[in-house]
């Protein structure tokens, strides 16, 4: 059914979907300064890593509403406080966040918007969903590698990559200090959480 775009609840659901992105982005960016309080870098660099991307996303979001601008769009919309007292409640909280807009939010706006016409932000409704199904994927990794104590320790022979210099150790346990740049661990992750790894 063809539907005035300036009357449609796709209209609406990209400025929701753009100011949820926004928020995210403030959120995670808070995330890892709390991250680097604690020491661990590497967390950090992901919140921020993930901020950027949800910045992209809110982009997109935006730019479909190109045809309105100057005008005022009111939406009403619920978003989480995700204000947690610890960095593994701030991994949860950003997974449960990120499943439920790949899960339920960015489904139900991509069917909407299929259902009124709108192919573009339909597809990038979905697409972005799929993108927020590896947030929340990431997010959960980390948070499993820190609640069971696995992230520098794992138990078994590992490797892990210092985020400053690049230097790469294996063993049993990151070293405490870098043994070329001389950063403390918190700038190491591990092996597997790596990017742009070769093999």
């Amino acid at each position: 059914m063809a539907v005035n775009f300036s009357e449609s609840r796709t209209r609406e659901n990209l400025m929701r979907a753009f100011a949820g992105e926004s928020q995210a982005r403030n959120r995670y960016t808070i995330a890892a300064e709390r991250a680097e309080q604690e020491g661990m870098i590497t967390v950090a660099a992901v919140f921020r890593y993930t901020a950027d991307q949800e910045r992209a996303h809110a982009e997109r979001f935006y730019s479909l509403l190109k045809e309105l601008a100057g005008e005022t769009i009111t939406v009403d919309g619920t978003y989480p406080v995700d204000l947690q007292d610890d960095l593994c409640g701030l991994l949860r909280a950003a997974e449960h966040n990120e499943h439920e807009e790949y899960a339920d939010v960015y489904q139900a706006f991509g069917d909407t918007a299929k259902e009124e016409g709108f192919t573009e932000a339909a597809s990038a409704f979905f697409q972005i969903a799929v993108i927020e199904h590896t947030h929340e994927t990431r997010f959960a990794k980390l948070a499993d590698l820190l609640e069971s104590d696995n992230y520098y320790n794992p138990g078994m022979n590992a490797k892990w990559m210092c985020t400053n210099c690049g230097y790469i150790h294996e063993g049993t346990q990151a070293p405490p200090i870098c043994p070329v740049c001389r950063h403390e661990r918190g700038y190491f992750i591990p092996w597997s959480l790596a990017c742009y790894k070769a093999d």
